[in-house]
């Protein structure tokens, strides 16, 4: 099987590694991934352009390979970074990526984080850092949204913190 692997340099230029196209079995390949992300760019960019639905049906299924995924994530916060210097990402884009990424496989955590991002006044961007909590937080934390598995003591980003406190504010509320 093929692998897509991602070659960070000074954060903003990234060269893919390996070539030919995504094929029949939905393996990554550098093409494939070229032109999903040029779909998921023009996504962020406009909401008039639609994404080619069968395209970005083979996508998901192959980002469903957990090593494909893992890949992935990191390579898609880089690839919305603009300016070399550029280190995190804007509220509304992150929230559109993390639809467009996250949401199939982890629907609840992304709908709870996505109106949590929306309604904090604490940030206004999202670091790599935060960004790779989030993914962190989506695999590890079990009981979700009840959360009696997160431990607030294993070095999570504080902007995690933060979301897991307002959810079990929200959560006790309802009550």
């Amino acid at each position: 099987m093929c692998r897509c692997v991602v070659v960070l340099k000074r954060r903003k230029q990234v060269d893919l590694i390996t070539s030919s196209t995504m094929d029949w079995t939905g393996v990554i390949t550098e093409e494939g991934l070229e032109q999903f992300v040029n779909l998921f760019h023009q996504y962020a960019k406009t909401s008039s352009n639609p994404i080619e639905a069968d395209r970005l049906d083979k996508l998901k299924k192959a980002l469903s390979e957990p090593s494909n995924f893992a890949e992935f994530y990191p390579y898609a916060f880089t690839y919305f970074l603009t300016d070399e210097k550029q280190e995190s990402i804007n509220i509304e884009t992150i929230c559109q990526l993390l639809d467009i990424i996250m949401a199939s496989t982890f629907r609840p955590q992304v709908d709870y984080f996505v109106d949590y991002l929306k309604i904090q006044n604490d940030y206004k961007v999202i670091n790599m850092d935060q960004w790779m909590g989030f993914y962190r937080f989506c695999n590890e934390v079990i009981g979700f949204p009840e959360m009696t598995e997160y431990n607030q003591e294993l070095a999570w980003p504080l902007l995690l913190n933060n979301f897991v406190e307002w959810i079990r504010e929200k959560t006790s509320l309802k009550a």
